[in-house]
């Protein structure tokens, strides 16, 4: 789905209506969290997790039904991203279960790996159907979408389902609001909220940024080179680092990545078409950034909340995430049109930078008032 603007492209949007559909559309994901929260505490996550696969294999052929950029584009994307929602907060949920305590990070990250290959394959595919931009081939685009998370939902019938997998609590979304009141996580959920905003990069306006600046190698889009750079890196350092959290403490690595991500978002004003390989610098440091921020910011979250309530500390965790895509994008894609690509990614590093800044100030005083 790294592609999808250009589908909102071919529809005959322009870069403000990518910001508007990529970010509007995650508003009924963020607004039917709460409840999906208690529903993967009420059912268990292994359940709520094949839901979610179920809903994006039918979001995602229901794009072969759109023919313009309308009302049915903002209900197809947002069903995507709910999918997407439910599947990433049923998996933290799962893994954070069924790991020791003392390895949540460890097994968080390892989890994320998965993700990087998706990350590492899907737009290369994307890549090699829309060598040229059909109808037809952005219909193939969508029905390997499709086809792979029907192999996901079978893989899911072999996974165990944990011990204390469900609880009792009630559906109503006052009690969502009562867990989140009594296990609040602090400054981390600045965190969490600028990492929503940096995702609008990669996942939103590389793709963009690579027709602008017309990016090729050999007649070829390189969004499928940008994300080996960004994926293969980030599986690396996620495998070599694995155990560095447990070791050192995962705000130390949280703070390192939020280095190398800021930094990363700087280096898009590097990359010119007569300098196409450079994307692999931007790349191959917000990808790091990625591997290191991700797993650490969603285990800092998740510590204050008991196993039985995981849930809601996973969907409050990617609650800020889609609400720093659904506020960033709009802005950035407004700051891209005005004053260019350049100046849009240096937006999202510099609000990654001032929630490290956030995140740092509350943890030393958090400390202070521990120590006296």
């Amino acid at each position: 789905m790294a592609h999808y603007a250009r589908w909102i492209e071919f529809l005959g949007g322009d870069l403000r209506q990518v910001g508007y559909i990529m970010g509007g559309a995650a508003t009924a994901g963020l607004i039917l969290r709460p409840w999906m929260a208690q529903w993967i505490n009420r059912l268990g996550a292994r359940t709520m997790w094949m839901v979610g696969s179920l809903l994006f294999i039918v979001a995602s052929v229901g794009n072969l039904l759109i023919t313009e950029v309308g009302p049915m584009i903002y209900v197809a994307r947002s069903g995507l991203l709910l999918a997407g929602a439910i599947v990433f907060a049923s998996g933290l949920t799962y893994i954070s279960q069924i790991a020791p305590e003392h390895r949540r990070t460890e097994a968080i990250g390892i989890l994320g790996i998965g993700g990087f290959l998706g990350m590492l394959m899907g737009p290369l595919l994307g890549d090699v159907f829309l060598v040229e931009r059909t109808r037809d081939n952005f219909a193939s685009l969508f029905m390997i979408a499709a086809g792979a998370n029907v192999i996901s939902l079978l893989g899911l019938i072999l996974v165990r389902t944990p011990k204390h997998h469900s609880s009792d609590t009630s559906l109503r979304i006052g009690a969502f609001f009562h867990i989140v009141k009594r296990h609040w996580p602090g400054a981390i959920l600045a965190v969490d909220f600028a990492f929503g905003v940096c995702m609008a990069g990669p996942f939103i306006f590389v793709a963009s940024f690579i027709d602008h600046a017309s990016l090729a190698f050999r007649d070829q889009s390189v969004i499928g080179l940008f994300f080996l750079g960004y994926a293969g890196l980030a599986i690396l350092v996620r495998l070599s680092s694995r155990r560095l959290p447990d070791r050192v403490g995962p705000a130390k690595v949280l703070i390192a990545g939020i280095a190398f991500m800021s930094i990363g978002m700087l280096g898009f004003s590097w990359v010119t078409a007569e300098r196409t390989w450079l994307i692999l610098i931007p790349a191959g440091l917000t990808g790091i950034g990625h591997s290191l921020m991700f797993h650490t910011m969603t285990s800092i979250t998740l510590a204050s909340f008991p196993t039985m309530v995981r849930g809601t500390g996973s969907i409050l965790a990617l609650m800020m995430l889609d609400l720093g895509t659904i506020l960033g994008a709009p802005v950035l894609g407004w700051i891209g049109e005005i004053y260019d690509y350049p100046v849009l990614f240096a937006c999202i590093g510099m609000t990654c930078f001032l929630s490290g800044v956030i995140f740092v100030v509350a943890e030393r005083r958090q400390n202070r008032l521990r120590d006296s």
